[in-house]
């Protein structure tokens, strides 16, 4: 591995991603596998952004934060698998250390941002069911901007600091392997020495704020939602008003449940490769299985990209 000299040293130095070489002996099946998932999630996110745009009915607050989750997962999904798809059919793969520290930011940006548009989706759906007079006035087109805007640029500044403090820090000797298919945030601080508590410590802090906050909004929203729903006296009124939030509700479910078992869950004395495949639940599999969700669960959804695909064909 090559290794520059100098002052430029820790931003020229070339690190080694392991990746899934443990699964060189099955040939392309993985790169095919993974590519296939890849194509899915990022095609049907664009399907689910033109459905939305190409429908003036859907041009509400609901729609408008679902197409920007719908972006976030691209740009996720798109930070991790290229260069996974690469590392398959090389048996690993080189990246520099900034390339890494950027991988890492982008990855830990988007997911905050994630956390935070799913707060404020949850609060969308709290207003119009439990608001409803005041829901046009209260979720207007410019609050639901200000609101998606505000997440996308929260998890870009906050994830920030956790990179900022990377810079003082020097790489420890011969530490050069990631025993990883991307640059997640426990493999990027076990490369550097020194102080490296406080960046352990700011980004724990930070990214547990970003993750738990937004859960807590989410759930206090839901519970004011299920008592105003339990108060409408007709089976079917219950039924029309929770169905808006059935797909969000497992949105929700699938980000935070695979949350917990890649980052809560303890993983220390499994063998790499399951490590591994649990870390592909949260970055690999739940952006596909987003779109889908609300693509079977909503049947304004539903129409608008039956009504898509008749147009495109």
């Amino acid at each position: 591995m090559r290794k520059s000299h100098g002052d430029n040293e820790n931003q020229t130095t070339w690190l080694m991603l392991v990746g899934f070489g443990e699964l060189q002996g099955l040939r392309f099946l993985p790169f095919t596998l993974f590519l296939a998932i890849y194509l899915v999630t990022v095609g049907s996110n664009i399907l689910l952004v033109l459905a939305v745009a190409s429908t003036r009915t859907l041009h509400t607050p609901m729609y408008l934060f679902l197409c920007h989750f719908s972006l976030l997962e691209i740009g996720y999904t798109s930070n991790i698998m290229p260069p996974l798809l690469q590392s398959l059919l090389a048996g690993g793969d080189t990246i520099s250390l900034a390339s890494c520290l950027v991988q890492f930011y982008v990855f830990a940006s988007l997911a905050a941002a994630e956390c935070l548009m799913l707060s404020a989706m949850s609060y969308d759906r709290y207003l119009a069911i439990c608001h409803p007079l005041h829901y046009p006035a209260l979720m207007s087109t410019w609050s639901c901007s200000c609101l998606a805007t505000g997440a996308w640029l929260s998890g870009f500044f906050f994830s920030a600091f956790t990179l900022a403090l990377a810079a003082p820090l020097s790489l420890c000797p011969g530490n050069r392997v990631i025993d990883h298919y991307f640059c997640d945030f426990a493999p990027v601080v076990g490369l550097f020495c020194g102080e490296v508590w406080i960046m352990w410590g700011a980004g724990v802090g930070i990214s547990g704020c970003l993750t738990l906050v937004p859960f807590v909004l989410i759930v206090t929203s839901y519970i004011f939602i299920l008592r105003t729903v339990l108060r409408i006296p007709s089976g079917h009124g219950r039924q029309k008003a929770f169905s808006t939030c059935s797909s969000h509700l497992s949105v929700v479910g699938v980000f935070y449940g695979t949350l917990v078992v890649v980052y809560v869950a303890p993983t220390d004395h499994m063998p790499p490769l399951l490590r591994k495949a649990f870390s592909v639940l949260y970055t690999v599999l739940t952006p596909m299985v987003n779109p889908i969700i609300y693509s079977l669960k909503n049947q304004e959804v539903k129409q608008a990209l039956q009504q898509l695909w008749r147009q495109l064909v």
